[in-house]
């Protein structure tokens, strides 16, 4: 990771000394590694006194990161449109996490854009939407948004490289982000990700414990489900492109929630003839593409092409809209299909 700004720093420093009522935002369907950074800043922010923090989420986590939102001071923007609306136009400062542009919130985002208050972003994608921040914190070279922001805070003043004076459940958030976009130290893994999780380690972080609430809580339904859709949806397509297709009906046919399918993606890619794994479900009329690939494949490439996505060479994705690119849910195997085998002829072949 290329070092950070030490002007942005100082100006990060005056923010947040001589601002008062400050808002966070992080991305629609939000994972580990956003709500992970959304906790960790709150907490940061809220061991001041005098200041107010909210966390504004465009739509609920999922319930199996509840051990990590439960008391927190979270506002989920779907369910109060209009009290996030007021924070949203009233704050002081707004700080944007793990998302590159105003659109990755979809229906706050004018919202966002129309707010008068000091705006910062701290984000790990690609393409930066730099010129609607006052200060942008931007790195592709880290593991998450979570190692991102620890590393923006370390160089804070007030904690002076020091990790032992941000807040515990600072700590724990920020491991807890890291662990889930790494899937576990499986990918996107860099020298300052191990570098961070060993400080954290050594200032306390339980790191047992998020394992077990991240890993060993699941319920029979999730295994059920992963059971079906390995054995009965798996495809592998021409060029080693395995695609799983999961439609609402199936969702509630196994009776499992939003959050629960984290980590399907990447289970075929421990076969040897896998090179990109796609993961497409049904979801209120779109259909949300996770991508995931081996070195040598661009997920993120594949992604901006066919699926109005993006996000990093072995991680992205993106979304396939009814009816714009397919005039039914029906068609969703076949696009799919389609575009892997555009792109693999593009990238020169499946013998590539």
């Amino acid at each position: 990771m290329r070092s950070i700004d030490a002007n942005d720093i100082s100006a990060l420093a005056g923010l947040l000394q001589s601002c008062s009522d400050f808002v966070i935002v992080i991305h629609t369907h939000p994972d580990g590694d956003a709500v992970g950074s959304g906790c960790a800043l709150q907490e940061f922010i809220a061991s001041v006194p005098g200041k107010k923090v909210r966390v504004i989420t465009p739509d609920a986590p999922p319930f199996t990161l509840d051990f990590l939102c439960e008391g927190r001071d979270f506002l989920d923007a779907s369910a109060k449109p209009a009290e996030a609306a007021a924070l949203i136009a009233g704050c002081d400062a707004l700080i944007c996490l793990d998302f590159n542009a105003f659109r990755r919130t979809e229906g706050l985002a004018p919202l966002l854009a129309a707010s008068p208050a000091r705006k910062v972003l701290i984000d790990h994608h690609l393409n930066p939407e730099r010129d609607a921040f006052e200060l942008c914190f931007s790195c592709t070279e880290v593991s998450s948004a979570c190692e991102l922001l620890y590393e923006v805070l370390k160089a804070l003043p007030q904690v002076g490289g020091d990790v032992c004076k941000l807040p515990p459940f600072s700590r724990y958030a920020l491991m807890t982000g890291m662990t889930t976009d790494t899937n576990n130290f499986a990918n996107s893994v860099y020298p300052g990700t191990l570098r961070m999780a060993g400080e954290l380690l050594q200032a306390g972080v339980d790191r047992d414990d998020i394992l077990d609430r991240l890993y060993r809580q699941d319920r029979p339904q999730k295994l059920h489900a992963f059971a079906d859709l390995l054995g009965s949806h798996l495809e592998i397509l021409p060029g080693g492109i395995a695609c799983i297709y999961m439609s609402e009906a199936m969702k509630a046919a196994y009776g499992i929630s939003e959050g629960e399918t984290e980590g399907l993606v990447n289970i075929p890619l421990s076969l040897a003839e896998v090179r990109m794994s796609i993961f497409a479900r049904e979801e209120n009329g779109v259909i949300r593409v996770s991508l995931r690939s081996k070195p040598g494949l661009s997920a993120n490439e594949l992604a901006a092409r066919f699926f109005h996505g993006g996000g990093h060479t072995l991680a992205s994705g993106g979304k396939i809209f009814i009816p714009d690119d397919i005039s039914s849910e029906s068609g969703a195997r076949d696009y799919i299909a389609a575009a892997a085998a555009r792109f693999l002829q593009d990238e020169g072949g499946p013998e590539k």
